[in-house]
């Protein structure tokens, strides 16, 4: 029994009774903290369902225009078209803090904003359905970053879920019920020992009338 392993004192019930009200307002607080992670997290899972099915619709485009371009090219024009890429693009990443998790953030920049500098060939010996596979991939390029951070976002959101969870359950069903048992075992003692005490002053009390007045106890 967890009562047994206490100092029946007031002070320690004192200190049990603030510690009692400091797990029960943590507790709330991570509760709501727990409910707030599943809201956002379920939004995060609806956009990320979203985004890898245009993703994935995207790049199931692009591999179709690529096949076309081969098909319709021969290798060496376009390993040649693709031998040295023209635009460039500088990616950054940061963090945003949401309910104490870290998610991450991704920003890019091309190097330049010109659509055309993405195509590093002349038009002349290629196809346009090689155009439209670099077009697609383009296009699709800022879904992808965004689908990766989405990704990472969820994932640590469930991590955090499940750390918060657990905390959760611990004070709801071990901490807070020993603290409210070690209180209640206290208190009896307590109780206990006042109804002792206040017998064994009865009993002195009547032993100092008998000997005042010379009679004798029950």
């Amino acid at each position: 029994m967890a009562g047994t392993q206490v100092n029946p004192t007031r002070m320690e019930l004192t200190r049990l009774k603030k510690k009692l009200v400091t797990a029960t307002k943590g507790h709330k607080l991570l509760k709501d903290k727990r409910d707030e992670l599943m809201r956002q997290f379920l939004e995060k899972v609806r956009e990320n369902k979203a985004l890898r099915e245009k993703v994935e619709a995207g790049i199931e485009a692009a591999n179709k225009n690529f096949l076309l371009a081969r098909a319709g090219m021969q290798n060496e024009v376009l390993n040649t078209a693709m031998l040295a890429p023209k635009q460039k693009v500088s990616l950054e990443s940061g963090v945003e803090n949401v309910m104490s998790v870290e998610i991450p953030k991704f920003t890019f920049q091309t190097r330049s904003p010109d659509e055309n500098d993405m195509f590093s060939y002349g038009f002349a010996f290629t196809s346009s359905d090689l155009d439209d596979a670099i077009k697609s991939l383009a296009d699709i390029f800022p879904d992808m970053l965004k689908l990766a951070e989405c990704e990472k976002s969820c994932q640590l959101m469930a991590a955090e879920i499940e750390k918060t969870r657990r905390r959760v359950n611990a004070l709801e069903h071990v901490m807070i019920p020993d603290l409210q048992a070690n209180i209640k075992y206290i208190t009896m003692k307590l109780d206990e020992n006042e109804r002792s005490t206040q017998i064994r002053l009865m009993k002195v009390k009547d032993m100092m009338l008998a000997e005042a007045h010379g009679y004798e106890t029950i």
